[in-house]
């Protein structure tokens, strides 16, 4: 018997029976190619400034502002006009409660007058707390 102990048996195992491996290996590569074109997700195309000293921040609830190189406005991935700030903050108040933070997303070719005109929209409609997402580097090494 391959794996029972037998007295005087001195037999070692010698070989491992990798077929069972490889099949299961060849099913979950199959369903990860076909899965995989359900997965993708739409992105928006912001090139971030890079800071030393950025951090990320998931424990309270946020609300994602983008803003892209042409200037056009996203809120959590979706495309708004301007007109329709107040009405998205509000509604995300309503739904969030007053702990929510606003993520502002902008490209590096954005005008700065509109991520400041972004922040006042932000700040008259309730929301203080508000962070820059930026894009994080390696600390530069100082001379010495």
């Amino acid at each position: 018997m391959a794996g029972g102990i037998a007295e005087g048996d001195d037999d070692e195992i010698t070989g491992i029976n990798v077929t069972p491996l490889v099949d299961v290996m060849l099913v979950l590569l199959i369903i990860f190619m076909v899965t995989a074109n359900y997965i993708h997700q739409r992105s928006i195309e912001v090139k971030l400034p890079k800071a030393e000293t950025g951090a990320a921040n998931s424990e309270t609830k946020n609300i994602s502002f983008t803003l892209d190189q042409s200037g056009a406005l996203y809120i959590d991935g979706t495309a708004t006009s301007w007109g329709d700030v107040s009405e998205k903050i509000k509604a995300a108040l309503a739904k969030n409660g007053a702990g929510l933070q606003a993520i502002i997303t902008a490209d590096t070719n954005t005008s700065h007058g509109d991520v400041v005109k972004l922040i006042d929209a932000v700040r008259k409609n309730g929301i203080n707390d508000f962070a820059l997402n930026v894009e994080t580097s390696t600390p530069a090494q100082k001379a010495p």
